[in-house]
């Protein structure tokens, strides 16, 4: 379930986007996992299907706020700074989804569409759900490893916990 809902991208037009982290190279580069999440979010931007974009990460180990690395991606790649919004507290799933919220709700959005890897669409659709994001739509970057075989697994006990414990 969590492949097909996946790789099954839901392309649907938005108020904005939800792009979350991931590991930020000791050179200060987005990592491939992320670099593709980011090509993704220019490619459905310049498809019209949202004009505002949440990029949220925290900070890694080398030392770089993931967010502030995005928001510069994107900004190389023609998406225009005011159209960026920066969430530099997503340290996790569950604090991207409250930190959202809060940022939709003050700007009156409404609709987003989530932007990660395939294996995490499910989950993070839940939380956002949960946290009262009701109309949710996704995308998966476009990117395919071998350590998705552990992320896959590890997916779906984390989808569980968050239908069971939270």
């Amino acid at each position: 379930m969590i492949v097909i809902d996946g790789l099954h991208d839901q392309l649907e037009k938005s108020d904005v986007a939800i792009v979350l982290g991931n590991k930020v190279e000791s050179d200060g580069q987005p990592s491939k996992r992320l670099q593709s999440r980011l090509d993704k979010a220019v490619e459905l931007y310049n498809q019209k299907y949202y004009s505002n974009l949440i990029v949220s990460g925290g900070f890694g180990k080398e030392g770089y706020d993931e967010a502030k690395v995005m928001k510069e991606y994107l900004i190389i790649n023609g998406i225009p700074s005011d159209s960026i919004i920066t969430d530099s507290m997503g340290e996790n799933t569950q604090m991207t989804a409250e930190n959202s919220k809060l940022i939709m709700d003050s700007k009156n959005l409404e609709t987003a569409m989530v932007i990660t890897q395939y294996y995490h669409i499910t989950r993070c659709k839940l939380i956002l759900h949960k946290v009262g994001i009701k109309n949710v739509c996704s995308a998966h970057a476009d990117i395919f490893e071998l350590r998705d075989i552990y992320s896959l697994l590890r997916e779906f006990f984390a989808y569980y916990q968050y239908v069971l414990i939270r």
